[in-house]
Formats: C-alpha cells, structure tokens, sequence
C-alpha cells in the first residue's frame, strides 16, 4: 500500500471519528461524564490511530526486512554451481536456485508448492528421475540424520552426470518433520579423473607387478622404497627385508661405487647407464642384471630412481660354456695333432731306454729316471687324446662306495708322502650307479689328489658321499691353503694350473667326465681355510 492511499484512508476516518462521534454524543443528555467523552474523544481517536499506524509499520518492516533476507538467499543460492532445493515437510517445494530448476528442466514452471511426483508431469525426460527423489527423500527423512548419497542424473546428449548429494532434514520440537534441504554437488569431471587415476594405477600395477624384469624405486638417498614380485622371487628377500635398506648394500665390488655416483647424479640429465649390475642373493649367489637406471620425477623434481633389470645370469652362464666349448674344441684338435706327433717318437725312445736299461746295469738308476719321465710324458698325452675326441662311454652298474674305496686306498699310500690323511666315510648301505667306473675312477683320482697335493703337512682329507633324489652326492673336503675367488672362476680351463709342475689338463679332463655322466661339479672354497668340492652325478641313465 503506497503513502497517498494511507494518508487519504487516515484523513477519512478523521472525517468520519469527528462527525460520527460527535451525532452519537448528541443523542445523550448533558452530563459531567458526557463532557469528559466529547472532550477527550480526540485524543483517543491520536492514541488508537498511533498504535494502528506502529502495527502497520511493524508489519512493513518485517515484510520488507523478509523479502530482503529472501532476495539474499536467492542471489546465494543462484550464485552457487550447486543444485540446491529447500523442501518442506510434506516434500513441497519452497525454493530452488537456477541451476537446480535447469537441470531438472523445469525453468518455466511455477513449482513452489509442488512435489516431485506431480512436478514429474512438466518433463517428461525427467519424469523418472524426480519420482525417485521422492523415494530418496523419504530415505533420507528415516535416517533422521544429515545423509549422503551419489545421484546419477541422465543428460538430454545421451551423457550422464554424478551429483554428491546432501540431505538435512530438520523437525519440529515435537518431532514432526519440519522441512528437508537437498545439496547437491556436480562431481562428474571428478569422478572421471578419479576413474582415469584408478585406470593409469592399475596399468602401472600391472607393467610394475607383472614385468618380467628386476624392478626396484629408490629414494634420493638411494635407500629401496619398493621392489616387484620378480625382485623377490629372483633374490629369495621379502619386501619387508629389503625395503629402507640401502640398494648399494646388495652389491658388492666395483659396482657398489658405481651406483653411489649414480645416486649423487639423479639431478643430471639424462641419468648414466650402468649396463651389467651384479646382485647378491638371500643364499649368497649372484645374478647378473643387465640394467636400466631412470629417474623418478614429480613436479618436475627427481625424487628417486628406478633400476630396471633383465636376469641375464642364464646367458652369461651360456655364454662362458659356449667360450669354454670353442676353447675346449681349440684345444681338442691341437691334442690330437701334438699327441700324434709326440707318442711316435716317444715309443722309440721308451724302447731304446729299456734296451739300454737291460745291457748296460751301471747307469741303472738314470735310465729309471728316464723310464718314469717318459711315463709321465706318455700320461700327458694319454690326457690330451682324451680332450682330442670324445670317448665311447659304456655304462655299466656299479657300486659307488666300493669305488670310492679303491680310489682312497690306492692314493693313501701316496697321501702319507705328504703327511696328509685320507678319511672315508662309509655308508651304512651300497649305491649303485649306471656310469663308466674307470673314468669315475680318473675323476676321483684326480681331485683327492688335487686335495691332497693342497693340504698343509698333518692335514685331513675327508670323503663322503650320500643319496638325495636319485642322485649320488660326493663331497671330497681338504684343510689345505684354499682357492682365491679370482683362481674360481678359472678352474677347469685348459692348461690353467695354481701348481708349479701342472699340466692345467687335471681339472679339464674331470669336467669332461661329469659332463658325459651327466653330472655337475662344484668348488666351495676360503683362503687359508680349505676347499670342498661337491660331484652330484644321476643313479641311473633315466634320471639323466
């Protein structure tokens, strides 16, 4: 109501209090409390027409100030991105913002007052998605607590968005529901980088877990963050004993300050190669990596590095068996031709030695001398014909104890020359094995000797052997001066002997007889402490 209408209202009413007042006090006889009537009847009208105005004005304000804080929730809730719905508790609507009404399509709908089910009618394309706010909102008003809930609202383009949706329903003090305020929240865009975070997470998973190659994360200090399965299963740790550990503790020798200088340089660009990396096992072996060292970098900061490494332990393995087969084949034909060469000669000579030897008794004790050194020369070659071709093995059963004690008693003799003792545990029961029981005579012979010719005056030479899965396990251990680990790595090479009258054919020709039965030899040795060496040779033929 505008001011000129209030002021013409006001002046009426005088009009009318005035001539009104004044016809109804007429119809009565003057008295003192008439007097009192006419005379006060004006302040009276002041009085009740000031608390009229003061209500009226009251009211106004209210109103005014009502509308004020309406149109600021209004300009608040239209400015948010947020769907926001105030509902009361019959479900109505009371208010929603702009982007609420778009997104449900209802822009030009009088909606106040209305519930979802019957503002359904209005969309059609949302027909469903309102019925169900329905049932949602009833959820929500059971829970009785402020409830959170992902909403998947379908999209006219076919596409669909996810909304983060809060419920606060609010009752009344008797408990009666009072009304219901609805937030939702657009999440789609973050649900999508959430998916594509989850995807690119499994895809690194995946190419981290299941490479086939060595894969460790190092911090800057170069201490292990974290290894794949591979690692494990390659080197027999678990995660929890290798991660904090220092990666370089796990590498030994040259390499060790390698990759410390790599750690010093993860800020350099691009990172050096180390292409071969040696590391130590669990059980103390050693596989060899062929390796790639990249850096780890996040926010464009080097955090650490990653050791990507391919086992290539097997093929170096290969490698020096190809080198020592070509080496071994070198060596093969040129026995044979000096063994030609030289067993010619050398039977004349031993004829005209034992010739000499029978007509002239003087020089007796020389052509002994001779006769044993073209012995030794003839046993030298009988070694090289042996590398020269290979041999025709015949397997036959025999009883590995009983050669083993021939072996022993044979050389016991010539043990106590050098004041070493020969011990031969016995089993309790014999072990037959298909094999060739001379050349296992020639392998035997010639690494207790080896042992014998290693021990210091006084020490022991022990032999045993037992059976594990179809296998003769022979362990011929010295207390002698041991072998350098740098000699280790050369035993067995053709002509390669630590002894000063070796020939270097000893070793070659012993590998050469494990490897035609099949078998594998080993040397476990410390300086100063000793040598074992381990012979596992297949029982029978089938095992092989």
């Amino acid at each position: 109501m505008n001011k000129k209408k209030i002021i013409g209202l006001y002046c009426i009413a005088g009009l009318i209090w005035i001539f009104g007042t004044n016809y109804i006090l007429e119809q009565f006889e003057p008295s003192p409390f008439l007097q009192f009537i006419t005379s006060s009847k004006e302040v009276l009208y002041i009085v009740l027409t000031g608390l009229l105005f003061y209500y009226f004005i009251k009211k106004t304000e209210e109103l005014n100030k009502s509308r004020e804080e309406e149109q600021r929730l209004s300009t608040l809730i239209n400015s948010m991105v947020d769907f926001v719905n105030f509902k009361d508790g019959q479900g109505r609507w009371i208010e929603a913002n702009e982007f609420g009404l778009k997104l449900f399509d209802l822009e030009d709908v009088d909606y106040k007052g209305k519930k979802d089910s019957e503002l359904a009618q209005y969309t059609e394309f949302y027909r469903e998605a309102l019925i169900y706010c329905e049932v949602s909102d009833e959820a929500a008003w059971k829970h009785g607590t402020i409830s959170r809930v992902e909403e998947v609202i379908p999209m006219k383009d076919g596409s669909s968005k996810t909304f983060d949706t809060i419920k606060v329903p609010l009752f009344n003090k008797n408990g009666s529901r009072q009304g219901l305020v609805i937030i939702g929240r657009d999440i789609t865009d973050r649900i999508a980088v959430e998916q594509l975070l989850e995807e690119t997470k499994q895809q690194y998973k995946s190419l981290f877990e299941y490479n086939t190659g060595i894969i460790m994360m190092t911090d800057l200090k170069g201490q292990i963050t974290q290894v794949n399965p591979q690692f494990i299963e390659s080197t027999r740790f678990t995660e929890n004993e290798v991660q904090g550990k220092a990666l370089s503790s796990f590498i030994e020798g040259e390499q060790h300050s390698a990759i410390l200088e790599k750690i010093n340089e993860m800020d350099a660009d691009p990172l050096p190669k180390i292409s071969e990396l040696e590391l130590t096992t669990k059980n103390g072996e050693k596989i060899m990596l062929e390796c790639n060292i990249l850096p780890i970098v996040i926010n464009g900061k080097t955090a650490g590095m990653i050791v990507q490494g391919k086992d290539i332990t097997k093929l170096r393995m290969t490698e020096e068996k190809l080198r020592l087969s070509e080496k071994l084949s070198a060596v093969g034909e040129l026995s044979a031709s000096i063994a030609h060469e030289i067993r010619n000669p050398l039977t004349s000579l031993k004829g005209f030695v034992q010739l000499l030897e029978r007509e002239n008794e003087k020089h007796h004790f020389y052509y002994r001398i001779m006769q044993e050194e073209l012995d030794r020369i003839n046993y030298i070659v009988s070694e090289l014909l042996l590398l020269a071709k290979p041999q025709e093995v015949r397997f036959v059963k025999a009883d590995m104890q009983t050669i083993l004690f021939n072996v022993t008693s044979l050389l016991k003799t010539e043990a106590t020359l050098f004041n070493v003792s020969i011990d031969l545990k016995r089993a309790k029961f014999p072990a037959e094995i298909e094999c060739e029981p001379n050349q296992l005579k020639q392998l035997f012979i010639n690494i207790i000797k080896n042992a014998v010719e290693a021990s210091i005056s006084g020490g022991k030479v022990t032999v045993s052997f037992h059976i594990e899965q179809n296998e003769a396990i022979v362990s011929i251990k010295d207390t002698g001066i041991g072998i350098a680990e740098e000699d280790l790595r050369k035993l067995g090479e053709p002509f390669y002997s630590s002894k000063e009258t070796g020939t270097g054919l000893g070793l070659t020709v012993s590998y050469r007889i494990v490897q035609l039965h099949k078998g594998t030899m080993s040397f476990n040795s410390k300086v100063s402490e000793g040598t074992e060496v381990l012979i596992r040779l297949p029982l029978t033929r089938s095992a092989q």
